[in-house]
């Protein structure tokens, strides 16, 4: 039978411990391929792909954007004048 529950009784808690293993690459550390143990990568926007068996891993730094606003990468030179060819 079923009951009328609340919002809030519907709501999941969040336990990492029931997601299981989640292998990602994390920047400025050292990473082992889950595949074959090696640690040299080839990186690109969205992941990482292990240069000896292929395995493919997501960037840890991907997934911790909240919002699906496309990524703005701005000069580090923004700020100052422009230089114009004469």
């Amino acid at each position: 039978m079923l009951t009328n529950r609340s919002p809030s009784e519907m709501r999941r808690t969040y336990d990492p411990s029931g997601r299981g293993y989640h292998a990602v690459y994390h920047e400025h550390e050292v990473n082992h391929c889950p595949g074959c143990g090696r640690t040299h990568w080839i990186i690109g926007r969205i992941s990482a792909e292990c240069a000896f068996c292929t395995t493919a891993l997501p960037l840890a730094e991907t997934g911790m954007r909240s919002d699906s606003a496309p990524v703005i990468i701005q000069h580090k030179n923004r700020e100052q004048a422009q230089a114009w060819a004469a």
